[in-house]
């Protein structure tokens, strides 16, 4: 089948970058730079179609639902490295968030030709993870076009889960399939065709604030703090110490002893230090409060 590349904005050609392979390297960075900004603007514009995504997330995790990236190449990496970072950074389980790629594990570090062509490897890899009607995913690709991605949206409207696409073509099959459609305009990349570029920074940009705000409005950022880290490494040890101190304005070796005490488990930590209680109390107020931090001071002060 033949693929109409010339109504893409994604695959145009670039005027401002026209001449970039006769200039110094400075000035070919400046042309680089130059268009990069463009594509905080490009987001900008989202924001309302950004913010009902993060609300239909938060609604789903409140719901025992996922969030759940799918797609292919660099999009599809992109939403891999957007899931990976939340268990350490939010301390979510792995299943929380989930990315998936047209391939598999091996196309993450490697294109696996003519996966991204295949609908229903995309439906296939959303039933392997047993997809719900209160999951949420998020379709990612820059053309918008791509058949392993439409393929797994169109499974997960059968299933009667909540559908987004992030895409960077106004218009695109994937807009105009999804119940919510993101679509950063970032217009043409430096390298013509190279959607790794601007269109690749516009949706981490996106996929950042998805995440971020739906760990926000499930109650895992207090002040704007990140108050479920967790502490698997030495860098992540010290986070959380300095996370505590910083909430509360205790001295170290306080935060260090109220963590020993609670196992690590930052928000108990905080709590134990804000108000003088035990883990025991710490730690019944916050489910009451389901682990919303603020809320449980508000009820207390």
């Amino acid at each position: 089948m033949k693929i109409d590349l010339s109504k893409m904005t994604t695959e145009s050609r670039n005027p401002a970058s026209a001449q970039i392979d006769t200039l110094s390297t400075l000035e070919m960075l400046k042309v680089i730079n130059t268009e990069d900004q463009k594509v905080a603007i490009a987001v900008q514009k989202c924001l309302p179609e950004i913010a009902q995504v993060v609300d239909a997330v938060a609604l789903a995790f409140s719901q025992e639902g996922r969030l759940i990236y799918i797609g292919a190449g660099t999009s599809g990496r992109l939403g891999i490295l957007d899931a990976s970072e939340c268990p350490p950074t939010y301390g979510t389980p792995e299943s929380l968030v989930i990315g998936r790629i047209a391939g598999g594990r091996p196309a993450i570090f490697k294109a696996v030709e003519n996966a991204e062509d295949n609908m229903q490897l995309g439906e296939s890899d959303l039933k392997d993870i047993n997809l719900s009607a209160q999951d949420v995913v998020v379709g990612v690709a820059a053309s918008g076009r791509t058949p392993y991605v439409l393929g797994a949206m169109q499974y997960a409207l059968s299933m009667g889960a909540s559908v987004a696409s992030l895409t960077c073509n106004l218009g695109s099959p994937m807009a105009k399939l999804a119940k919510i459609a993101i679509q950063p305009i970032v217009g043409a990349e430096v390298i013509t065709g190279s959607s790794r570029m601007k269109a690749g920074t516009a949706q981490k940009l996106v996929l950042n604030m998805i995440s971020t705000g739906a760990m926000i409005k499930t109650g895992k950022v207090f002040g704007n703090l990140m108050v479920d880290v967790k502490a698997s490494n030495a860098k992540l040890v010290q986070r959380q110490q300095n996370i505590v101190v910083e909430a509360t304005g205790c001295t170290l070796s306080r935060a260090q002893q109220a963590l020993s005490e609670c196992n690590d488990h930052c928000k108990t930590a905080i709590l134990m230090c804000l108000t003088g209680w035990d883990v025991k109390r710490a730690s019944e107020e916050l489910a009451q409060k389901k682990g919303f931090i603020a809320e449980v001071l508000n009820e207390h002060t």
